[in-house]
């Protein structure tokens, strides 16, 4: 994805017209979504904390970079509001047991995860239910189905970013907004990248970490790309998609199944 043609953001497309916001849309999924949100045509806001990532992705797609962290209170007041398509994709990992987890670490993964996106649905689902359409994509994960040792934080704002995907599903009916949630199983992104290195310097076999440690659970032996994510982002915003609400979408090699 480093060597994308510069994309010109509303020419055109299933979404020419629509203004879609994406957060952390400076690298991985996020950055895949906001390239195919732009490409079907939407007028792209790409939401980062870091500055060079945002401005990159924005020069890229023909959008508009907004720097902000999302864990600060007033992040989401910053943000625009006329938006039809709100993608939450923003989030980071700590792997710690409960009894070793930091609070203060656990409390800002909710502000990220699960406050921000609720800030978010509040700030733009008035433009949604007033134009009568809208898209809010939740990017969850299996942690959202499902659970694992040491990611307190991660799996608790998961579950709890799948509840208020529903929420909004049900209350965004009448005026035809959608919500949905995605759930990628391990996804080739710089963090996984990097739990795959430190493992490596730990002394184990590259490829042996990847499907013996990250994809012990998944009967599919590779990692997920962000470009599959995006194109599940981008269905759930195409008219082929108006009946899907209050779902979850599994993008994890058999992760769920087995």
């Amino acid at each position: 994805m480093n060597n994308v043609t510069p994309i010109t953001s509303g020419s055109g497309g299933v979404l020419s017209g629509r203004v879609a916001l994406v957060t952390g849309a400076g690298s991985g999924i996020g950055r895949a979504c906001a390239i195919g949100l732009a490409e079907a045509g939407a007028e792209v806001h790409a939401v980062d904390r870091d500055s060079g990532t945002a401005h990159a992705v924005a020069a890229l797609i023909g959008g508009k970079a907004h720097v902000t962290d999302l864990a600060a209170p007033d992040a989401t007041a910053r943000l625009p509001t006329e938006v039809d398509i709100l993608v939450n994709n923003a989030g980071f990992q700590h792997v710690a047991p409960i009894t070793d987890f930091p609070a203060a670490r656990f409390e800002a993964m909710q502000r990220v995860m699960v406050t921000a996106p609720f800030l978010l649905m509040q700030h733009c689902l008035p433009h949604m239910y007033d134009r009568g359409w809208g898209r809010i994509v939740n990017v969850s994960s299996v942690h959202g189905l499902r659970a694992s040792a040491a990611k307190a934080g991660y799996v608790a704002a998961k579950h709890a970013l799948e509840g208020l995907s529903k929420v909004a599903a049900i209350e965004g009916a009448p005026h035809g907004v959608t919500s949905n949630c995605v759930n990628p199983g391990y996804v080739r992104t710089p963090l996984v990248e990097r739990q795959l290195d430190d493992l490596a310097e730990a002394g184990r076999a590259r490829d042996d970490a990847l499907a013996n440690v990250l994809l012990q659970r998944t009967p599919l032996k590779r990692l997920v790309e962000p470009e599959e994510v995006a194109a599940a982002v981008l269905w759930l915003c195409r008219p082929e998609a108006r009946s899907m609400t209050g779902s979850s979408l599994t993008i994890d090699g058999g992760w769920t199944a087995n």
